[in-house]
């Protein structure tokens, strides 16, 4: 007989590493668990005066169910093809002891997976017409999308420019549009274009007008338009122009050319047609109060490019863009952030959001002046301040003429 040991006391205090969460899962009115107690051994040998026990029969032992004989590889091949969607498209490679294909042996990495299967299924290998695999490594590479977006922005290039970025080809594509804004649109006209020469080099001195360079595309318009020998044009821009998103490219392929005496002496000893604009950003930041008073003109730096080459001056007044985009008012802190000169703040924008860049279809003026021959003074009168500046101001006193009787001649802002 063994002896049962005494329970322990409920006053005992929990032993140290108790699961916390065993008070929270028990009722509240159930009284505190006890420790399960060990059952009675029963004692070992029969019992005195009890009848014999009967033995137990023994178990025989049942046979193992057989089991199912696995497949041999050509069975389950078989049943994998018979299950396929689609059969037709599933392509194998030639075999291994065949020749491999020339995309093979043009591929390292195909002559490594030949011979190799997943899931049961040989894996498909680039063949000579190209397959699925081929297709898909295309697609997933950058390679092809930087093919294809070079495809798309070279499409409407020419395979040559000239030395200062004109694009033949793209300026011929954009000419129709011009010539929409020119006629229809603007409805400009032109007066005194005969005081251009039929050859050989020129300088067309203009005011600036509006708060974008609409003026310098639509006075290109007028001189291919209107001048009997149809002569392109070429004109300087600043150089804040060039970083301006979008719109330093656009006019670079349109024929825009970098200002700075070395590209202009350049373009005016090959006999083009060149034009300036002096007032720069000055006059191209006017507000429209002040509308049509031409500011100084700079230093006089196209006077000296006259002296220098012998070039003759043709002034051209414009009268139309300062309605088109009247500029209130201009941000010119802010707008340093953005690479520009300023803000411009119309009657339109920035309320309109990219709209209010659009101009309003005012009634322009082109009038060309008879020219200002320089052949009298010679090069070395280049480098004279007094004269450079006197004469500047000669050609501005002209231009500023020109602009006040087209003013005074015109009825109406939209009609001319």
């Amino acid at each position: 007989m063994t002896t049962r040991k005494p329970a322990p006391s409920t006053s005992r205090k929990p032993v140290l590493g108790r699961n916390p969460f065993e008070s929270a899962t028990r009722p509240a009115s159930a009284p505190p668990a006890r420790p399960p107690t060990a059952p009675p051994v029963a004692p070992s040998g029969p019992t005195p005066g009890a009848p014999p026990a009967a033995p137990e029969p023994i178990a025989e032992p049942q046979p193992r169910p057989a089991r199912a004989a696995k497949p041999s590889a050509p069975a389950r091949k078989s049943r994998r093809e018979a299950a396929a969607p689609h059969p037709e498209r599933v392509s194998f490679p030639p075999s291994a002891e065949g020749p491999a294909s020339a995309a093979s042996q043009r591929d390292p990495w195909a002559a490594e997976q030949r011979g190799r299967t997943r899931f049961g299924l040989p894996i498909e290998l680039p063949g000579e017409d190209g397959g699925m695999f081929d297709v898909a490594r295309e697609l997933l590479s950058t390679d092809y999308y930087l093919r294809q977006w070079g495809r798309i922005g070279m499409r409407n290039r020419s395979e040559v420019v000239d030395d200062f970025g004109l694009d033949a080809k793209y300026d011929a594509r954009l000419r129709p549009w011009m010539d929409l804004l020119y006629t229809r649109y603007f409805r400009a006209q032109t007066d005194g274009v005969e005081h251009l020469p039929a050859s050989g080099r020129a300088l067309v001195v203009a005011n600036h007008s509006g708060s974008l360079p609409y003026d310098a595309l639509m006075l290109k318009t007028a001189v291919r338009r209107e001048h009997p020998a149809h002569r392109p044009l070429r004109w300087l821009v600043e150089n804040h122009v060039f970083y301006m998103p979008f719109v330093g490219s656009l006019l670079n392929r349109l024929g825009a050319v970098r200002a700075c005496q070395e590209n202009a002496e350049r373009l005016l000893r090959a006999g083009q047609l060149l034009a300036v604009f002096p007032e720069g950003q000055k006059g191209q930041g006017r507000l429209y109060r002040d509308r049509y008073k031409l500011q100084r003109f700079g230093r006089g730096g196209f006077i000296r490019l006259c002296l220098r080459t012998g070039t003759p001056i043709v002034p051209c007044a414009i009268v139309g863009p300062e309605e088109a985009m009247p500029l209130l008012y201009k941000f010119e802190n802010i707008a340093k952030i953005g690479s520009v000169p300023y803000l411009p703040i119309t009657p339109t924008f920035p309320l309109l959001g990219p709209l209010g860049l659009l101009p309003a279809p005012t009634r322009w003026h082109f009038v060309f002046g008879a020219p200002i021959p320089f052949d009298s003074f010679g090069a070395e009168a280049a480098d004279d301040d007094v004269l450079v500046g006197r004469l500047a101001e000669r050609v501005r006193a002209t231009i500023q003429t020109m602009v006040d009787g087209v003013l005074a001649s015109r009825r109406s802002v939209w009609l001319g």
